[in-house]
């Protein structure tokens, strides 16, 4: 039974020196900062699903050869009032809860009319994202919380509703070369017809002394398919030209999203996956978006995919408490992770023969094929299986790349390797280390990098055997080997995403 995935973690509010062996590159400066779940318990009080613990924000900064260590619990509105009450009284996405469980029926019957249209939670556990010069926790509501980079503390809440219209925003944004921010929410209630909204935040280099939301400009909107059940999605893909958006058969039902707080059920179940319902390709659930690019009038995109929405629920606290040989054998029904590549021609010759590919590239064999009513059908070509967390070279991101990283995943939540694909040969390499779990890996691209995989990649690291302590592993990025290793002597949380940032100082 791995409990430390879902035990307390503890704060290291104070830089903490790691015991460095290797050779950590000179020019890697800067700092890697993390975010993911690391309060699980309040009181007597707990949360049902790993993705409800409140949001613990790591750093491992590199400087001259050296790393330090913080960490701090994101101090957001929701962990103060749990915080103050002994108890958790705010609702996360698999757990709801009530602030007085006393109340009587008339009591709860006004409490649900004040949410049927939820002011979400700001526990921010999912990603740490940029808009301008200023980083923010984030997750996937109205609700984002600045942080310091440097300190870790909580500079303030941010709502997005008071910058532009959308109830729901990813924690996945993309970023231009010019350091604009991209980003896609949902607007469900009380902002005119539902819809799908893309938009922009600052730009990088813009320094003036004012929130860095000032300038949110819509780009477009895109109306439901189905009013009451708006598609869920993580993550969305970008080219030159083009945002991919995949509204895909896993969909949140808006009205057991408003009444669930009267039913005395978690968000969570809200969610539905309707397998049946074909788009222009069999139904598929996506989380994670790898890269897109354009190619010889092609749209080429990369997803991590899932045949049933399933993944969700093994993270519910009382599946992960079982022996992981149990829980493997019990679950062998989930769908593993799989990386397909999508291809849509851009050019469409309405004259070609019914059932034909129209995709010219031969580097695939994804397809896309012209039906009777004029739709595109395709099929996606495969290109590995058993991963999640994929991360790339950003500096190849909306461009044509080759490259991709990744945690190795099979029937079970929980990482065993990390992995190195190649597209081009389908062959992959992996670190491993018994006893341990690598978090999501991070590319850091040498400064003179002239190949795509010239750099290395970082990834912290936790063990269920007590006695090997966490560490920060640095993988040289072309030959897979590890070249470095920033031991940490205290307790370190598993994580979600994150994201570096480089000292511009050096």
């Amino acid at each position: 039974m791995l409990s430390f995935f879902w035990r307390n973690g503890v704060e290291t509010p104070e830089p903490l020196k790691a015991d460095v062996t290797g050779s950590i590159p000179p020019w890697l400066q800067g700092t890697l900062l993390r975010n993911g779940p690391g309060l699980f318990s309040v009181g007597n009080t707990s949360y049902k699903h790993w993705f409800d613990g409140m949001a613990l924000i790591h750093s491992f900064t590199f400087k001259d050869g050296d790393v330090f260590y913080r960490s701090k619990f994101l101090n957001s509105e929701t962990y103060k009032k749990n915080i103050a009450a002994n108890r958790i009284i705010v609702s996360e996405f698999g757990t709801m809860v009530y602030p007085d469980p006393c109340k009587n029926i008339f009591s709860k019957a006004f409490s649900y009319l004040m949410n049927a249209i939820p002011d979400f939670t700001d526990n921010n556990l999912i990603n740490i994202i940029r808009y301008g010069e200023d980083y923010y926790a984030s997750s996937e509501v109205n609700y984002i919380n600045q942080i310091d980079p440097l300190t870790l503390e909580t500079l303030g809440r941010t709502n997005y509703r008071n910058h532009i219209a959308i109830n729901l925003a990813t924690a996945h944004p993309h970023y231009d070369e010019e350091g604009t921010t991209y980003n896609m929410g949902t607007a469900i209630m009380n902002f005119g017809r539902p819809k799908y909204v893309i938009f922009t935040g600052s730009h990088a280099t813009d320094k003036e002394k004012k929130p860095a939301l000032r300038n949110v400009e819509q780009i477009c909107s895109i109306p439901f398919r189905s009013t009451l059940y708006p598609s869920y999605f993580h993550s969305f893909g970008m080219t030159e030209n083009y945002i991919i958006f995949v509204e895909q058969a896993f969909k949140l039902d808006i009205l057991k999203l408003a009444t669930a707080y009267f039913r005395d059920v978690n968000w969570g179940s809200c969610l539905k996956f309707d397998k049946d319902d074909i788009y222009y390709a069999d139904a598929f659930v996506v989380f994670h978006h790898i890269n897109a690019y354009e190619e010889d009038s092609h749209v080429v995109f990369d997803l991590i995919t899932y045949q049933d929405s399933n993944l969700y629920d093994m993270f519910y606290i009382h599946n992960m408490k079982q022996d992981v040989d149990k829980f493997i054998e019990t679950n062998k029904d989930f769908s593993r992770p799989t990386c397909q590549r999508f291809v849509l021609p851009l050019i469409i010759d309405k004259e070609a023969p019914l059932d034909t590919n129209l995709v010219k590239l031969q580097d695939t064999t994804a397809t896309a094929v012209l039906k009777q009513d004029g739709s595109i059908y395709c099929t996606p070509d495969t290109i590995f299986e058993g991963l999640e967390l994929p991360g790339i070279n950003y500096k190849f991101n909306s461009k044509k790349y080759r490259y991709f990283y990744g945690t190795r995943v099979d029937w079970s939540p929980y990482p065993s390797k990390i992995a190195k694909v190649d597209i081009a040969t389908r062959t992959h390499q992996v670190w491993i280390e018994e006893e341990c779990y690598p978090s999501e890996p991070v590319f850091v691209a040498s400064p003179d990098a002239v190949e795509e995989d010239e750099g290395v990649i970082l990834s912290s690291v936790v063990s269920f055997n007590p006695q090997k302590p966490p560490f920060l592993v640095v993988l040289h990025a072309k030959s897979f080997k590890e070249i470095a290793r920033a031991t940490i002597d205290t307790a370190i949380h598993m994580d979600l995403h994150g994201l570096f940032i480089h000292d511009k100082s050096t």
